[in-house]
Protein backbone atom coordinates (compact mmCIF):
# COMPACT_ATOMS: atom_id res chain seq x y z
CA UNK A 1 0.00 0.00 0.00
CA UNK A 2 1.21 3.25 -0.70
CA UNK A 3 0.77 6.18 1.53
CA UNK A 4 0.53 9.49 0.60
CA UNK A 5 2.92 12.18 2.90
CA UNK A 6 0.91 15.19 4.11
CA UNK A 7 3.18 16.21 7.19
CA UNK A 8 6.35 15.03 5.93
CA UNK A 9 5.87 15.83 2.25
CA UNK A 10 9.06 18.64 1.53
CA UNK A 11 10.33 18.39 5.69
CA UNK A 12 13.77 18.58 4.37
CA UNK A 13 13.47 21.55 2.76
CA UNK A 14 16.14 24.02 3.90
CA UNK A 15 15.19 26.89 4.90
CA UNK A 16 11.52 25.55 5.79
CA UNK A 17 11.39 26.63 9.41
CA UNK A 18 11.62 30.22 8.43
CA UNK A 19 9.02 32.21 7.37
CA UNK A 20 9.92 33.27 4.06
CA UNK A 21 10.45 29.39 3.03
CA UNK A 22 7.15 28.12 4.70
CA UNK A 23 4.86 30.85 3.02
CA UNK A 24 6.31 30.23 -0.31
CA UNK A 25 4.33 26.89 -0.46
CA UNK A 26 1.31 27.97 1.14
CA UNK A 27 1.75 28.59 4.76
CA UNK A 28 -0.26 30.65 6.45
CA UNK A 29 -2.83 30.04 3.36
CA UNK A 30 -5.35 28.30 5.22
CA UNK A 31 -5.27 30.01 8.53
CA UNK A 32 -5.97 33.58 6.59
CA UNK A 33 -8.64 31.55 4.88
CA UNK A 34 -10.46 30.06 8.29
CA UNK A 35 -10.59 33.66 10.04
CA UNK A 36 -11.34 35.59 6.72
CA UNK A 37 -13.56 33.21 5.20
CA UNK A 38 -15.22 30.64 7.58
CA UNK A 39 -16.32 30.16 10.76
CA UNK A 40 -15.35 28.97 13.78
CA UNK A 41 -18.54 26.53 13.13
CA UNK A 42 -17.74 25.93 9.33
CA UNK A 43 -13.97 25.46 11.03
CA UNK A 44 -15.12 22.52 13.37
CA UNK A 45 -17.17 21.35 10.99
CA UNK A 46 -14.85 20.23 8.45
CA UNK A 47 -12.38 18.84 11.51
CA UNK A 48 -15.49 16.66 12.77
CA UNK A 49 -16.07 15.76 8.96
CA UNK A 50 -12.06 14.53 8.49
CA UNK A 51 -11.94 12.07 11.60
CA UNK A 52 -9.19 13.21 12.48
CA UNK A 53 -8.61 11.62 15.96
CA UNK A 54 -6.05 12.37 18.36
CA UNK A 55 -2.25 11.71 17.60
CA UNK A 56 -0.69 11.94 20.89
CA UNK A 57 -2.12 8.78 22.81
CA UNK A 58 -5.79 8.38 23.63
CA UNK A 59 -6.97 8.73 19.77
CA UNK A 60 -9.90 10.64 20.83
CA UNK A 61 -11.86 12.31 17.98
CA UNK A 62 -10.38 15.87 17.27
CA UNK A 63 -13.14 17.87 16.11
CA UNK A 64 -15.14 16.79 19.01
CA UNK A 65 -12.67 17.15 21.56
CA UNK A 66 -12.71 20.93 20.28
CA UNK A 67 -16.58 20.96 20.32
CA UNK A 68 -16.87 20.22 24.06
CA UNK A 69 -15.95 23.57 25.12
CA UNK A 70 -18.14 26.15 26.13
CA UNK A 71 -19.89 28.89 23.93
CA UNK A 72 -19.80 31.42 26.80
CA UNK A 73 -17.82 35.30 26.41
CA UNK A 74 -15.03 33.74 28.92
CA UNK A 75 -11.77 33.26 28.07
CA UNK A 76 -10.77 30.04 26.51
CA UNK A 77 -7.06 28.65 25.82
CA UNK A 78 -5.61 26.43 23.75
CA UNK A 79 -2.68 24.23 24.74
CA UNK A 80 -0.46 22.50 22.64
CA UNK A 81 0.91 19.19 24.40
CA UNK A 82 4.65 18.85 22.99
CA UNK A 83 5.54 17.14 26.04
CA UNK A 84 6.97 14.43 23.77
CA UNK A 85 8.57 11.85 26.56
CA UNK A 86 6.74 8.54 25.76
CA UNK A 87 10.25 6.34 25.85
CA UNK A 88 10.12 5.21 21.80
CA UNK A 89 8.43 8.14 20.51
CA UNK A 90 10.15 11.10 18.44
CA UNK A 91 8.44 12.26 15.79
CA UNK A 92 6.95 15.55 17.31
CA UNK A 93 10.72 16.44 17.54
CA UNK A 94 11.11 16.21 13.54
CA UNK A 95 8.05 17.97 12.98
CA UNK A 96 8.77 21.10 15.15
CA UNK A 97 12.26 21.44 14.41
CA UNK A 98 12.23 21.24 10.63
CA UNK A 99 8.52 22.83 10.55
CA UNK A 100 7.52 25.17 13.49
CA UNK A 101 5.59 27.68 11.50
CA UNK A 102 3.13 24.55 10.39
CA UNK A 103 2.50 24.20 14.18
CA UNK A 104 1.78 27.82 14.28
CA UNK A 105 -0.62 27.72 11.49
CA UNK A 106 -2.51 24.67 13.57
CA UNK A 107 -3.07 26.34 16.48
CA UNK A 108 -4.38 29.45 14.83
CA UNK A 109 -6.61 27.18 13.40
CA UNK A 110 -7.43 24.94 16.51
CA UNK A 111 -7.65 28.34 18.70
CA UNK A 112 -10.31 30.21 16.40
CA UNK A 113 -12.38 27.03 16.11
CA UNK A 114 -12.39 26.33 19.76
CA UNK A 115 -13.04 29.77 20.04
CA UNK A 116 -9.86 30.98 21.89
CA UNK A 117 -7.88 33.75 22.30
CA UNK A 118 -5.12 32.83 24.59
CA UNK A 119 -2.33 29.64 23.40
CA UNK A 120 -0.05 27.90 24.76
CA UNK A 121 3.34 25.21 23.95
CA UNK A 122 4.31 23.37 26.73
CA UNK A 123 7.61 21.53 25.01
CA UNK A 124 9.50 18.96 26.96
CA UNK A 125 12.80 20.49 28.82
CA UNK A 126 15.00 18.51 26.67
CA UNK A 127 13.48 19.60 23.65
CA UNK A 128 15.83 22.63 24.02
CA UNK A 129 17.08 23.49 20.48
CA UNK A 130 13.39 23.12 19.45
CA UNK A 131 12.46 25.28 21.69
CA UNK A 132 15.10 27.16 20.72
CA UNK A 133 13.81 27.14 16.70
CA UNK A 134 9.92 27.52 18.16
CA UNK A 135 10.90 30.92 19.50
CA UNK A 136 12.57 32.52 16.45
CA UNK A 137 9.67 30.98 14.42
CA UNK A 138 6.91 32.76 16.61
CA UNK A 139 8.60 35.91 16.34
CA UNK A 140 8.84 35.76 12.55
CA UNK A 141 4.68 34.80 12.95
CA UNK A 142 4.22 37.47 15.18
CA UNK A 143 5.87 40.16 13.40
CA UNK A 144 4.25 39.16 10.35
CA UNK A 145 0.95 39.82 12.04
CA UNK A 146 0.03 36.20 12.30
CA UNK A 147 -0.29 36.74 16.23
CA UNK A 148 -1.46 39.22 18.66
CA UNK A 149 -4.61 41.56 18.14
CA UNK A 150 -6.75 41.33 14.86
CA UNK A 151 -4.79 38.88 12.85
CA UNK A 152 -4.74 39.38 9.22
CA UNK A 153 -7.13 42.28 9.94
CA UNK A 154 -10.03 40.32 11.22
CA UNK A 155 -11.66 40.60 14.48
CA UNK A 156 -9.54 37.54 15.86
CA UNK A 157 -6.51 37.92 17.90
CA UNK A 158 -4.50 35.07 19.88
CA UNK A 159 -1.82 35.32 22.22
CA UNK A 160 0.76 32.42 22.08
CA UNK A 161 3.22 30.99 24.79
CA UNK A 162 5.88 28.84 24.72
CA UNK A 163 6.45 27.08 27.79
CA UNK A 164 9.42 25.03 28.64
CA UNK A 165 9.06 22.13 31.10
CA UNK A 166 11.68 20.89 33.78
CA UNK A 167 11.82 17.38 32.02
CA UNK A 168 8.59 15.13 33.91
CA UNK A 169 7.28 12.45 31.84
CA UNK A 170 4.25 12.60 34.02
CA UNK A 171 3.62 16.46 32.38
CA UNK A 172 3.15 14.94 29.04
CA UNK A 173 -0.31 13.54 30.88
CA UNK A 174 -2.95 16.34 30.16
CA UNK A 175 -3.73 17.51 33.44
CA UNK A 176 -0.22 17.39 34.93
CA UNK A 177 0.80 19.29 32.23
CA UNK A 178 -1.50 22.29 33.08
CA UNK A 179 -0.53 21.90 36.66
CA UNK A 180 3.21 22.32 35.68
CA UNK A 181 1.97 25.39 33.29
CA UNK A 182 0.54 27.37 36.22
CA UNK A 183 3.93 27.11 37.90
CA UNK A 184 3.03 23.79 40.33
CA UNK A 185 3.88 20.79 40.80
CA UNK A 186 3.26 18.09 37.79
CA UNK A 187 0.73 15.80 39.60
CA UNK A 188 -2.63 14.88 37.47
CA UNK A 189 -5.90 16.43 38.56
CA UNK A 190 -9.00 14.27 39.15
CA UNK A 191 -11.64 14.50 36.42
CA UNK A 192 -14.43 15.25 36.41
CA UNK A 193 -14.38 18.00 36.05
CA UNK A 194 -12.51 17.71 32.81
CA UNK A 195 -10.14 20.52 31.25
CA UNK A 196 -12.94 21.16 28.50
CA UNK A 197 -14.88 23.28 31.49
CA UNK A 198 -12.20 24.02 33.88
CA UNK A 199 -8.31 23.71 32.56
CA UNK A 200 -5.84 25.94 32.63
CA UNK A 201 -6.77 29.17 34.91
CA UNK A 202 -9.96 26.99 35.92
CA UNK A 203 -11.46 28.30 32.20
CA UNK A 204 -12.03 26.20 29.23
CA UNK A 205 -9.20 24.77 27.64
CA UNK A 206 -8.52 22.21 24.82
CA UNK A 207 -5.26 20.61 24.94
CA UNK A 208 -4.08 18.77 21.79
CA UNK A 209 -0.55 17.22 20.44
CA UNK A 210 2.05 18.64 17.83
CA UNK A 211 1.31 16.10 15.25
CA UNK A 212 -2.52 16.77 15.71
CA UNK A 213 -2.37 20.65 15.55
CA UNK A 214 -0.11 20.25 12.47
CA UNK A 215 -2.82 17.93 10.49
CA UNK A 216 -5.30 20.85 10.87
CA UNK A 217 -4.08 23.33 7.52
CA UNK A 218 -3.88 20.42 5.45
CA UNK A 219 -7.36 19.56 6.38
CA UNK A 220 -8.79 22.86 5.67
CA UNK A 221 -6.97 22.76 1.97
CA UNK A 222 -7.79 19.42 0.95
CA UNK A 223 -11.49 19.22 2.81
CA UNK A 224 -12.79 17.31 5.41
CA UNK A 225 -14.18 15.11 3.63
CA UNK A 226 -11.30 14.01 1.16
CA UNK A 227 -9.37 13.75 4.02
CA UNK A 228 -11.30 11.35 5.72
CA UNK A 229 -11.06 9.32 2.59
CA UNK A 230 -7.14 8.22 3.63
CA UNK A 231 -6.83 5.47 6.27
CA UNK A 232 -10.32 3.43 7.49
CA UNK A 233 -13.63 4.46 8.05
CA UNK A 234 -12.36 4.74 12.24
CA UNK A 235 -9.01 5.72 11.62
CA UNK A 236 -8.98 8.55 8.89
CA UNK A 237 -5.57 10.17 7.67
CA UNK A 238 -1.91 9.58 7.97
CA UNK A 239 0.09 8.90 11.18
CA UNK A 240 3.32 9.86 11.98
CA UNK A 241 5.36 6.94 13.25
CA UNK A 242 8.96 6.83 15.23
CA UNK A 243 10.03 3.13 14.87
CA UNK A 244 12.97 2.24 17.08
CA UNK A 245 15.06 -0.96 18.25
CA UNK A 246 16.40 -3.76 16.56
CA UNK A 247 15.28 -2.05 12.73
CA UNK A 248 17.68 -1.53 10.08
CA UNK A 249 16.70 1.97 9.67
CA UNK A 250 14.92 3.22 12.54
CA UNK A 251 13.15 6.85 11.74
CA UNK A 252 10.18 8.84 11.15
CA UNK A 253 7.75 7.42 8.15
CA UNK A 254 4.40 8.94 7.43
CA UNK A 255 2.08 6.28 6.89
CA UNK A 256 -1.52 5.67 5.79
CA UNK A 257 -3.47 4.26 8.75
CA UNK A 258 -4.90 0.68 7.96
CA UNK A 259 -1.43 -0.32 6.48
CA UNK A 260 0.08 -3.86 7.41
CA UNK A 261 1.87 -3.63 10.80
CA UNK A 262 4.71 -5.91 8.92
CA UNK A 263 5.27 -3.53 5.83
CA UNK A 264 5.42 -0.87 8.57
CA UNK A 265 8.53 -3.05 10.42
CA UNK A 266 10.13 -4.83 7.20
CA UNK A 267 9.18 -2.64 4.64
CA UNK A 268 9.79 0.78 6.05
CA UNK A 269 12.31 0.03 9.03
CA UNK A 270 14.30 -3.31 7.23
CA UNK A 271 13.08 -5.07 10.02
CA UNK A 272 15.79 -6.79 12.76
CA UNK A 273 19.47 -7.34 11.77
CA UNK A 274 20.54 -10.11 9.32
CA UNK A 275 19.48 -13.39 10.78
CA UNK A 276 17.17 -12.21 13.50
CA UNK A 277 13.74 -12.32 13.91
CA UNK A 278 11.34 -10.24 15.66
CA UNK A 279 10.56 -11.64 19.24
CA UNK A 280 8.01 -8.79 20.11
CA UNK A 281 7.36 -4.81 19.35
CA UNK A 282 5.09 -2.32 21.50
CA UNK A 283 2.79 -0.78 18.53
CA UNK A 284 2.17 2.71 20.45
CA UNK A 285 5.29 3.05 22.57
CA UNK A 286 6.27 1.36 25.72
CA UNK A 287 3.19 2.16 27.30
CA UNK A 288 1.12 -0.01 25.07
CA UNK A 289 0.92 -3.71 25.39
CA UNK A 290 3.23 -5.90 23.67
CA UNK A 291 2.49 -7.77 20.60
CA UNK A 292 4.27 -10.62 18.93
CA UNK A 293 5.34 -11.56 15.75
CA UNK A 294 2.42 -13.65 15.36
CA UNK A 295 0.91 -10.35 15.48
CA UNK A 296 2.74 -8.50 12.14
CA UNK A 297 -0.41 -8.79 9.97
CA UNK A 298 -2.83 -6.63 11.99
CA UNK A 299 -3.25 -3.57 10.53
CA UNK A 300 -2.10 -0.21 11.79
CA UNK A 301 -4.53 1.48 12.79
CA UNK A 302 -6.85 2.49 15.89
CA UNK A 303 -9.23 -0.39 15.94
CA UNK A 304 -7.34 -3.46 15.08
CA UNK A 305 -4.70 -2.40 17.30
CA UNK A 306 -7.57 -2.44 20.14
CA UNK A 307 -8.68 -5.64 18.64
CA UNK A 308 -5.02 -7.22 18.79
CA UNK A 309 -5.42 -6.44 22.80
CA UNK A 310 -2.92 -3.36 22.09
CA UNK A 311 -3.04 0.21 21.21
CA UNK A 312 -1.56 2.57 18.49
CA UNK A 313 -0.53 4.75 21.40
CA UNK A 314 1.52 7.82 20.45
CA UNK A 315 2.66 5.95 17.30
CA UNK A 316 5.92 4.66 18.36
CA UNK A 317 6.83 1.08 17.28
CA UNK A 318 9.67 -0.15 19.45
CA UNK A 319 10.85 -3.86 17.75
CA UNK A 320 12.81 -6.64 20.04
CA UNK A 321 14.40 -9.38 18.35
CA UNK A 322 15.09 -12.74 19.67
CA UNK A 323 18.84 -11.74 21.11
CA UNK A 324 17.41 -10.03 23.96
CA UNK A 325 15.76 -11.19 26.82
CA UNK A 326 12.28 -10.30 27.81
CA UNK A 327 13.32 -9.77 31.49
CA UNK A 328 16.15 -7.11 31.03
CA UNK A 329 13.54 -5.43 29.03
CA UNK A 330 10.34 -5.84 31.21
CA UNK A 331 12.75 -4.53 34.66
CA UNK A 332 13.88 -1.53 32.68
CA UNK A 333 10.66 -0.35 31.99
CA UNK A 334 9.36 -1.17 35.30
CA UNK A 335 12.63 1.20 36.37
CA UNK A 336 11.37 3.99 34.52
CA UNK A 337 7.78 4.42 35.45
CA UNK A 338 8.48 4.06 38.97
CA UNK A 339 10.93 6.79 38.39
CA UNK A 340 8.52 8.81 36.87
CA UNK A 341 5.28 8.39 38.89
CA UNK A 342 4.63 11.39 40.77
CA UNK A 343 3.59 9.50 44.07
CA UNK A 344 -0.13 11.42 44.35
CA UNK A 345 -2.00 7.90 43.91
CA UNK A 346 -1.20 4.69 45.87
CA UNK A 347 -2.01 1.99 43.38
CA UNK A 348 0.52 3.73 41.09
CA UNK A 349 2.97 4.56 43.73
CA UNK A 350 3.30 1.19 45.31
CA UNK A 351 2.46 -0.48 42.33
CA UNK A 352 5.31 0.52 39.82
CA UNK A 353 7.75 0.01 43.33
CA UNK A 354 7.15 -3.17 43.91
CA UNK A 355 6.35 -4.45 40.62
CA UNK A 356 10.35 -3.70 39.63
CA UNK A 357 11.15 -5.22 43.25
CA UNK A 358 9.53 -8.50 42.16
CA UNK A 359 11.36 -8.18 38.36
CA UNK A 360 14.68 -7.65 40.43
CA UNK A 361 13.55 -10.74 42.28
CA UNK A 362 12.80 -12.64 38.78
CA UNK A 363 16.39 -11.63 37.44
CA UNK A 364 18.34 -12.73 40.57
CA UNK A 365 16.72 -15.85 40.62
CA UNK A 366 14.94 -15.57 43.96
CA UNK A 367 11.24 -15.48 42.35
CA UNK A 368 9.21 -18.60 42.37
CA UNK A 369 6.69 -19.39 39.34
CA UNK A 370 4.11 -18.07 42.05
CA UNK A 371 5.45 -14.96 41.95
CA UNK A 372 4.68 -14.59 38.88
CA UNK A 373 1.13 -15.14 39.07
CA UNK A 374 0.95 -12.73 42.03
CA UNK A 375 2.74 -9.78 39.69
CA UNK A 376 0.10 -10.76 36.80
CA UNK A 377 -2.57 -10.68 39.21
CA UNK A 378 -1.18 -6.87 40.76
CA UNK A 379 -1.06 -5.45 37.03
CA UNK A 380 -4.44 -5.76 36.93
CA UNK A 381 -5.00 -4.08 39.98
CA UNK A 382 -3.52 -1.06 38.76
CA UNK A 383 -4.92 -0.70 35.67
CA UNK A 384 -7.91 1.61 36.08
CA UNK A 385 -7.58 2.33 39.69
CA UNK A 386 -5.05 5.63 38.77
CA UNK A 387 -5.88 9.05 39.07
CA UNK A 388 -4.63 8.94 35.48
CA UNK A 389 -2.88 6.32 33.08
CA UNK A 390 1.23 6.21 34.16
CA UNK A 391 0.29 3.15 36.49
CA UNK A 392 -1.73 1.42 33.36
CA UNK A 393 1.33 2.37 31.14
CA UNK A 394 3.48 0.25 33.25
CA UNK A 395 1.29 -2.32 34.15
CA UNK A 396 -0.35 -2.96 30.77
CA UNK A 397 2.87 -3.90 29.21
CA UNK A 398 4.91 -6.05 32.47
CA UNK A 399 1.00 -7.67 32.62
CA UNK A 400 1.50 -8.74 28.63
CA UNK A 401 5.36 -9.70 28.59
CA UNK A 402 4.57 -11.92 32.02
CA UNK A 403 1.07 -13.65 30.01
CA UNK A 404 3.16 -13.96 26.50
CA UNK A 405 6.49 -15.26 28.03
CA UNK A 406 6.33 -17.22 30.97
CA UNK A 407 8.12 -20.10 30.02
CA UNK A 408 11.24 -17.38 29.69
CA UNK A 409 10.63 -16.05 33.00
CA UNK A 410 10.48 -19.02 34.61
CA UNK A 411 13.32 -20.22 32.67
CA UNK A 412 15.22 -17.05 33.43
CA UNK A 413 14.53 -17.74 37.10
CA UNK A 414 15.90 -20.87 36.91
CA UNK A 415 19.53 -19.69 34.63
CA UNK A 416 19.79 -17.09 37.65
CA UNK A 417 19.70 -19.96 40.47
CA UNK A 418 21.78 -22.00 39.12
CA UNK A 419 24.47 -19.41 37.82
CA UNK A 420 24.77 -17.99 41.34
CA UNK A 421 26.81 -20.49 44.08
CA UNK A 422 24.81 -18.69 46.80
CA UNK A 423 21.31 -19.64 46.03
CA UNK A 424 22.70 -22.98 45.29
CA UNK A 425 20.00 -25.42 45.24
CA UNK A 426 17.95 -24.12 48.21
CA UNK A 427 14.26 -23.28 47.47
CA UNK A 428 12.55 -20.38 47.56
CA UNK A 429 9.86 -20.85 49.84
CA UNK A 430 11.04 -22.78 52.41
CA UNK A 431 15.12 -22.09 52.30
CA UNK A 432 15.21 -19.58 55.94
CA UNK A 433 18.39 -17.66 54.34
CA UNK A 434 16.69 -17.09 51.33
CA UNK A 435 13.38 -15.88 52.53
CA UNK A 436 15.87 -13.67 54.90
CA UNK A 437 17.71 -12.12 51.59
CA UNK A 438 14.91 -12.11 49.62
CA UNK A 439 12.56 -9.57 52.43
CA UNK A 440 15.92 -7.37 52.69
CA UNK A 441 16.34 -7.09 48.67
Amino acid sequence: MSSPTILLAGIDEPGLNTIDVYRSHGGYDMARKALTEMTPQTVLDELLASGLRGRGGAGFPSGKKISFIPKANVDKYLVCNADESEPGTFKDRELMQKSPHMLIEGIIIGAYAAGANRSFIYIRGEYAEQADIIDAALVEATEAGFIGQNIMGSAFSLSLVLHRGAGAYICGEETGLLDSLEGKRGNPRLKPPFPANQGLYQGPTVINNVETLMTMPHILRMGGAEYAKIGTETSAGTKVVSVSGNVQRPGNYEIELGISSREIIYGLAGGPPEGREVKFWFPGGSSSPVLTKDDLDVPYDFDSLAKAKSMLGSGAIIVVDDTVPVVSVALKLAKFYKHESCGKCTPCREGTRWTVSMLERVDQGLATPMDLDIMASVQEQIIGNCLCVLGDAMAMPIGSMVAKFRDEFEAHIEAARAANPWLGDAEPDTDPVLIQGAAGA
